[in-house]
Parts: C-alpha cells; sequence; structure tokens
C-alpha cells in the first residue's frame, strides 16, 4: 500500500467533506424557502419514499443513530409534518407518519433536487450516477470497518 503524505490535496475524506460543506451552502437557499434543514430535507425524502416506518428503519436509511434523529424528528413533529407513536404491537418502537401538511410539502420540495443538479453542472445523468454510485460503494466499504 502507498503512503499517503499529510497534505489535505491528496485526503479522499477532505474532499468529501469539503463537497459536503458546499453542498449544504447550495442547498441553503432552496431549503430555506420550504422551512427545512438539510436533515430534515433527507429524512422527509425517506419518508416521502416510505411512510410508517420506526425511528430505527428511518434512522438505518439515513445512517443516523437514534440519538441524532429523535431531535430532527421531535423538529419535524413541531412543524407538523410528522407524528411519532408508539407501535402498538411493540411499544418499546415509535413510529414515525408523515402528516398531511409532511405529505403537501413534497410537492414544495419537487424543484430542489433539479435546482442542486443545475448549481453543480450536472448535464449527464449517467455521470451523476456513476459518481453516486462511486461514492456509495466508498460509503458501504467504510462502514464494514
Amino acid at each position: 500500500m502507498t503512503t499517503v503524505p499529510l497534505d489535505l490535496d491528496a485526503f479522499v475524506c477532505f474532499a468529501i467533506y469539503s463537497a459536503n460543506g458546499a453542498f449544504n451552502r447550495a442547498y441553503k437557499p432552496a431549503l430555506d424557502a420550504i422551512g427545512l434543514t438539510y436533515p430534515q430535507y433527507v429524512t422527509m425524502v425517506a419518508l416521502w419514499a416510505k411512510d410508517d416506518v420506526t425511528v430505527g428503519e428511518l434512522g438505518d436509511r439515513l445512517f443516523l443513530e437514534s440519538n441524532t434523529l429523535t431531535p430532527l424528528l421531535k423538529r419535524l413533529e413541531g412543524a407538523g409534518f410528522v407524528t411519532r407513536r408508539r407501535d402498538p404491537a411493540d411499544e418499546r418502537q415509535v413510529r414515525i407518519q408523515l402528516t398531511e401538511a409532511g405529505r403537501a410539502l413534497k410537492e414544495r420540495a419537487k424543484e430542489v433536487p433539479q435546482t442542486i443538479a443545475g448549481a453543480f453542472g450536472a448535464t449527464n445523468p449517467e455521470d451523476v450516477a456513476r459518481l453516486r454510485a462511486e461514492i456509495a460503494r466508498l460509503r458501504d466499504a467504510l462502514n464494514e470497518l
């Protein structure tokens, strides 16, 4: 294995970390317009894809621990977008469900992906899919450590 120099420009992790910051800045105006932070947005996207899930299932989908997800869900509940209820079949589980306002928010959020794709010049869907797949492969490999 080759040695990676102690140089930020050589670190894949720093490229991803700094790109994450740039993504957050790019998303901010579009998400401010719909009243969500980025973590709230991805949580809502996951719930729009599959509603009525446990906190654990949602955490697995978002790669978040429940101690990170719970305060986020409390804020979404306070905003009227979700409800949190104990699962009647297993009181240890908390189920998350979209409210009518949460489902309606999806319509306002539909333009966000196109806005961001346009911001970083994503004109070729195949290139975007390839980049996303490579980053996901890297994430999955690191999660195996």
